[in-house]
């Protein structure tokens, strides 16, 4: 092969690894905090190190708070992220999850939120356990959470009193890991990240899986954000201009109103 054909063919490829991109996991050794933090080798770091061969308390691998009514544990991605899905690894304490583990009974009834701030409550509640138990509860756990932002939060609280059957008095951060996988690059949707978001989403978000746009750049509106078809407006384009529009019964995509003025006999924005 030429030198020419070589740098050609080695371009191509590295273009092509840049299109094409795999969920990643937007988490790993980005910056994490929990609400108190129980001994010095269980920061909440812990959590988005990349290490969880050891599943006990002890191993220094684990992100572990001090036990109370409430417990929260956050990681900053960096930006607003695309995400797909979290895989959240619990403490075992080494030994054989089930029923009889003693740690099953900390993480009954936790949330978990995507958030553009550190407040949980400014952002979308995308999971929260109402249904596991401790002999049900998988570890780890693998959630579908097809939202964007810039902070995965979990949380989870012991305040309202009777607890469901199980459920411990008090709760801890216990976690090995916190994987967020999603695409790196904002404006990308597929399996591969390599598909292009409409181009008139806001911001160029979309969702990862179906390429729809959260909301519309201005004067844009549909899933796709696009422009209506001639003599129609609205949310989707369901809505009918008036037909006593001048300009060939045209009218404003988003407010119906006869931006070329109205044909003769006929007056106001309608």
């Amino acid at each position: 092969m030429t030198g020419m054909a070589l740098l050609v063919c080695c371009t191509f490829a590295v273009l092509l690894y840049l299109r094409v991109q795999a969920y990643e996991n937007l988490a790993l050794h980005n910056p994490a905090w929990q609400g108190s933090t129980w001994e010095s080798h269980t920061g909440a770091e812990r959590a988005v190190d990349g290490l969880y061969t050891d599943l006990g308390v002890h191993g220094g691998q684990c992100a572990v708070s001090v036990g109370g009514q409430t417990a929260e544990w956050r990681v900053d991605l960096r930006g607003v992220r695309n995400i797909h899905h979290i895989v959240i690894q619990h403490i075992t304490g080494n030994e054989v999850w089930d029923e009889n583990n003693f740690y099953t009974r900390y993480f009954l009834g936790f949330f978990l939120y995507i958030s553009n701030t550190t407040n949980k409550e400014d952002g979308v509640l995308c999971f929260r356990d109402t249904n596991y138990t401790r002999a049900r509860i998988p570890n780890p756990v693998n959630i579908t959470c097809p939202y964007h932002g810039r902070y995965v939060i979990y949380y989870n609280n012991r305040t309202h009193p009777p607890y469901s059957e199980g459920y411990s008095r008090y709760t801890w951060i216990e976690l090995c890991e916190v994987e967020v996988f999603g695409c790196p690059s904002p404006g990308y949707y597929g399996e591969n990240c390599s598909l292009d978001c409409p181009q008139n989403c806001e911001d160029g978000y979309c969702d990862i899986v179906e390429g729809t746009c959260f909301r519309c750049a201005h004067r844009y509106i549909g899933p796709r954000c696009q422009e209506c078809p001639e003599g129609l407006y609205g949310s989707n384009c369901l809505q009918n201009c008036n037909m006593t529009c001048g300009n060939s019964g045209r009218c404003d995509i988003m407010t119906g109103h006869c931006n070329g003025g109205c044909q003769v006999f006929w007056r106001g924005h309608l």
